[in-house]
């Protein structure tokens, strides 16, 4: 029986959790050349978030994250992390859906490959020390009591 149980938990649980987010540095060059670094957040609890405007999760999730951050800020910081190719695209969809978010453009993919993430949505909720709290798969409502509870105890 010890064996049985014993064998049903690996230890496993998501890249990252418990331990100190991953820095990076992302610069898009496409427009406006900007520069966002994730220690910048340090103090903050942050919402790294990765998608891309050809995701329909993404497109789903977007208001609910949009309306999270307009009413959490400025305790939480959405940085919401765009892998698209194609710089136009990523404009269009943010001019229509992601007014007052801070996002940036991450074309070479070098932010969503330090965390290992190919799926999209994936968020990592950090907290105020940069700890990874939370790995999140797939879109979920960001509006919800139970995410703004969680995130405003952090």
């Amino acid at each position: 029986m010890f064996l049985l149980i014993s064998g049903c938990d690996r230890g496993s649980r998501p890249d990252f959790v418990g331990s100190v987010a991953p820095d990076f540095t992302v610069q898009d060059i496409d427009g406006t050349p900007r520069k966002v670094s994730l220690h910048e957040f340090k103090g903050r609890v942050v919402v790294l978030h990765f998608w891309a405007s050809w995701c329909p999760p993404c497109v789903e999730e977007t208001p609910s994250l949009v309306a999270m951050q307009l009413k959490l800020k400025p305790r939480v910081q959405v940085l919401a992390i765009s892998t698209d190719d194609d710089p136009e695209a990523y404009k269009r969809f943010i001019a229509a859906r992601m007014n007052g978010m801070l996002t940036i453009r991450d074309s070479k993919q070098e932010s969503n490959s330090l965390y290992h993430s190919f799926n999209y949505p994936e968020t990592y909720i950090i907290d105020v020390d940069g700890v990874v709290r939370r790995k999140i798969i797939g879109p979920i409502d960001w509006t919800s009591k139970e995410i703004s509870d969680y995130l405003l105890k952090l």
